[in-house]
């Protein structure tokens, strides 16, 4: 196990809490007197995070405290939220900054996700879950609409019909269904759960880190970009003294 120490430098409010390492960076979100509610002080912190990854950019490994991961938005501050607070994206704008970090990311997720904290998970590159997760978006019910990603990242991830289940009929997935199709990657036990995490981060931190970061963008590049955008990422890497080294290395059968 990599060996982490607490971030002390971060400009944080005081929800999440940060451990950071040379290969990974891993944030707790620590609210959980209302259920690790996304509100608008988390946003910030999570903010500081993006910023501080994406100056030196590390696999970020993103769970919850004491058995929820994020029970969706803050409703008080999300009930008094107007026009302007929709447009100017607060929750979306910050998704979709964790789901363009150079390096990948995993939620580790240990009971409910739902509605922002689900957008949350979505917005990771991989999902670990505990049995006892669970994912859901109950937004239409409150007279609003999944609107931080869901709408289309979810579609992408589970496919239209099972979507429109979460989003318009508020069916909330158990862990072994999320599994099933495929939103979760793996399901481990509740405590084991930590471990789990930092397996996938090592196993993700065995590879080069370039590579990693132009492969990432390369699957998130829109179809008109192939394969003219992954032939420019090749000819980049083909480049690198990491690519001869590694390669070199595998014909010699050295490690």
């Amino acid at each position: 196990m990599t060996t982490r120490k607490e971030v002390a430098v971060l400009p944080l409010n005081g929800t999440v809490k940060v451990e950071d390492g040379p290969e990974r960076m891993l944030v707790r979100l620590d609210r959980p007197q209302v259920r690790n509610a996304i509100d608008a002080a988390m946003v910030a912190d999570l903010h500081a995070v993006c910023a501080e990854l994406e100056r030196r950019p590390r696999i970020l490994v993103l769970t919850g405290s004491d058995g929820i991961f994020a029970a969706g938005a803050d409703i008080r501050e999300l009930r008094e939220r107007r026009r302007e607070d929709a447009l100017a994206g607060i929750n979306s704008g910050l998704f979709d900054r964790i789901a363009r970090l150079p390096m990948p990311t995993i939620a580790a997720v240990d009971g409910p996700a739902l509605g922002g904290g689900a957008e949350l998970a979505y917005a990771c590159d991989f999902r670990l879950a505990t049995p006892r997760a669970r994912f859901g978006n109950p937004e239409a019910g409150l007279g609003i609409m999944a609107a931080a990603g869901a709408c289309w990242r979810l579609r992408e991830l589970v496919g239209e019909p099972l979507a429109k289940e979460i989003l318009l009929a508020g069916r909330v997935f158990p862990a072994e269904e999320a599994l099933a199709v495929r939103l979760v990657n793996e399901l481990v036990p509740q405590d084991e759960l930590p471990a789990a995490a930092d397996r996938l981060a090592a196993r993700i931190a065995k590879n080069a880190p370039l590579a990693l970061r132009l492969t990432k963008l390369a699957l998130a590049a829109p179809p008109g970009a192939h394969p003219r955008f992954d032939d420019v990422a090749q000819a980049v890497l083909f480049e690198t003294e990491e690519k001869h080294e590694r390669m070199t290395a595998f014909l010699e059968r050295r490690r």
